[in-house]
This record gives structure tokens, sequence and C-alpha cells, in this order.
């Protein structure tokens, strides 16, 4: 049954509904996602929240710090001026590391977001590395992910950062990078709202498709190079530290304004322009995803927002109707189209990611895998 045909329903815990075509509900109305974050998340995250994992942290700080002994650095930390590696970087700096700090500049960075991660590295005394993407490149194949008609079209963004921490990484011999990711905010996110980022198979085939520039520059990472040659040849792991800690979300924004001189965006993920177009306008205009149902939701499950107070939130906007005009004509401009021209492209039918090569079954063994394959790598030495 596709999410158009089936009756509309609204999860029972948090504010997820029907516009996810892969939910489902048990007998009370509770959805696949609360289950899901019962199952996989809570334990753990519970024990952060009330301070039990701090033991774990301790550990994982003291193991950083011996790899990265004799060296400039002891870990890469990827900034994009948000809450989460602003947080993570002031944390990281508390508690005794010397992170690298890296940024990938997409083109689409707000002003405030230069501001912030310029005030962040200037407080706190920290290199920053910034890798400036050729926006020849980059325009064009953002404009392929507009012509594809996918739901994800800020995968020409995401793609990048990976290859910018695992390249400073090596560069610098560090062992380490340390993620903004976390379960407190960001528990509950469909897999059907959008397709894996990291596939370069899909992303090449997308520019390949509807490109006319080559890209020489860019910076594409392979399935091998992010999978094996990385993080079990070279030993590089990506490790969580807002999972081991208290990570009150609001607490966590008061904070680095106190701390660094952070500004809020007003909405999660919108110090990139595009991002913020992206959420606010595209998705829910041509797909009916609105990514605030998983952000709250994920708040919900975390008891940082009652679900009363989500669905209040959902009735006001983040994304007022000036701004959005505001943005469209900008990116049109930036991706040297006219506004007409821009949302023509946003009114073609969507179309589903399988439409276009990918490498969705690697990844799907991947995750069968992924366990049996890191107990591997630890027995012959290539994983500690």
């Amino acid at each position: 049954m596709t999410a158009e045909a089936r009756p509309y329903q609204r999860c029972t815990r948090t504010i997820m509904d029907t516009t996810d075509p892969d939910i489902w509900f048990d007998e009370n109305g509770v959805s696949s996602h609360a289950l899901n974050f019962d199952e996989v998340f809570e334990p753990d995250l519970v024990a952060a929240q009330r301070g039990a994992r701090l033991d774990e942290l301790e550990k994982l700080v003291d193991t950083i710090k011996a790899a990265g002994k004799g060296k400039p650095y002891d870990c890469i930390i990827g900034v994009s001026g948000g809450v989460d590696s602003t947080y993570l970087t002031l944390q990281a700096v508390r508690l005794g590391l010397r992170p690298l700090v890296v940024h990938f500049d997409s083109g689409w960075n707000s002003e405030l977001a230069v501001s912030n991660i310029h005030n962040l590295v200037t407080t706190l005394k920290l290199d920053l590395y910034t890798h400036v993407v050729d926006w020849r490149e980059m325009k064009d194949l953002q404009l392929s992910f507009f012509k594809a008609s996918l739901a994800n079209c800020d995968i020409p963004t995401d793609h990048a950062f990976g290859y910018v921490a695992y390249q400073q990484a090596k560069k610098y011999g560090i062992r380490y990078i340390l993620s903004g990711g976390n379960s407190a905010t960001e528990s509950v996110l469909p897999e059907s709202w959008g397709y894996n980022a990291d596939d370069a198979k899909h992303l090449k085939a997308v520019q390949r498709r509807f490109g006319s520039v080559r890209l020489k520059t860019y910076p594409v990472l392979g399935l091998f190079a992010r999978h094996i040659w990385f993080p079990i040849v070279r030993r590089i792991q990506t490790v969580r530290p807002l999972n081991y800690m208290p990570y009150i979300y609001k607490d966590a924004k008061q904070d680095i304004t106190d701390s660094v001189g952070w500004r809020d965006y007003g909405g999660k993920h919108y110090e990139s322009v595009f991002t913020r177009y992206f959420q606010g306008y595209y998705l829910p205009h041509k797909f009916g995803y609105d990514k605030r149902l998983a952000h709250y939701s994920s708040m919900i499950l975390s008891d940082q927002l009652t679900r009363n107070d989500a669905l209040t939130l959902l009735e006001t906007t983040n994304y007022p109707k000036q701004l959005r005009d505001q943005d469209h004509e900008f990116i049109a401009k930036k991706l040297g189209v006219s506004v007409d021209e821009l949302e023509a492209l946003i009114e073609l039918p969507p179309v589903d990611y399988t439409a276009y090569p990918n490498s969705d079954a690697f990844w799907q063994f991947v995750r069968r895998a992924g366990a049996p394959v890191g107990r591997i790598g630890r027995r012959i030495g290539l994983l500690k």
C-alpha cells in the first residue's frame, strides 16, 4: 500500500506519521520508530543521560590521547557551525583533547555559519582546515540532483564530509574522528525520506546521467576507501562522544552561546542555506516529508520535549515565506538558472533512488555483516 493510499495515522508516543511510507504501528498505535528506539537506543541513552557512561567516555578519551601522543593533534572533528558539532568540539577541549577542526565549504554556508565556526576556533584556539569545493563542479552536481528529482538532493554536500575528515586524519596519522551524531536528538530518521549520501556509485551515476561537467576535484569517497581502507587498514575509527555523556539539547545551545559566542539559526541544520531550503521547502513541498517530525520525535523519546509541545511547534514555522522566497532566488542565481527554471525542476515528478544505479545491496550486506567483519578485523590485528 502506498503512503497516499493507506489511512492517515500518527504515533501515540511520538509525532511520526504515515508520511513515512515504511512506518507501522502496534495494537496500541505506537510506531515502529518508537519501538525501534526502545530496543536499539534507549538502554545506552538512559545510561548516558544519567552519567552512567562517563567512565566509558574517560577510557575512550585516554585511548585517543595515547594514540595521538607526539602528534600535533589527537583527533579530527568535522564542524558545520551547528549545535552538535560545536558542542562536541567544546566538550572535546574540556576533556583535554587536541582536535584538528575540519570543514567542507560546499558553497552554501550562511554568513552565520561562517561566524559561528570562526568564533569557535578562535575562542578555543584551535586549528581549522577548510576544504573549499570547486564551485563549477559543485554547481553542476547540485543541478544534477535537482534534475534527478530525488528526495535526498543534499547528497552533494553530505557525501564530501567523510572524505575531508579521512584525508586529514591520514595526513597527520590521526586514529580517531569524533562525530557529533547522537541518539538524543537523532534516533528517528526514516530511511524512506532519503537515500544514503555515502553511496559514491549513486552519486556518480546521477552526475553521468544529468551532469555536463566531469568531477575532477570534487571529493568522492568510494566504498572500499570508506569501509575497508580507512577504518580497517588504516585503523581510523569514528566515535560519537555525545552518546557517552548527558546531552540536553537546549542546555547545549545555552552552553555554546555563553562559551564560544554561538548564535542560533532557528532550525536544525539550518547553518547551510541550501539545507535550510531543502528541509524547509523542497522536501515538504515535493515529497511531503517534514524532517521536524523526526527531530521532534527524537527529542520526545529522549525526554527533552513533550508530545503536546511538539504538536504545537508543528503549527508554527521556522522557515517563513519571506526567507523561503529569498533563499529560492539566491539558490537559483547561484546555480545559474532562473527562478522559474528552478521551480520547474522542483515540480518534476518525484523519483525513487532505485531508478539510478546504487550500492544498496552492499549497504544491506554491511548492515548484516558489520559486526562479524569487525570481530574478524580485531582477531587479525587490523582493529583495536
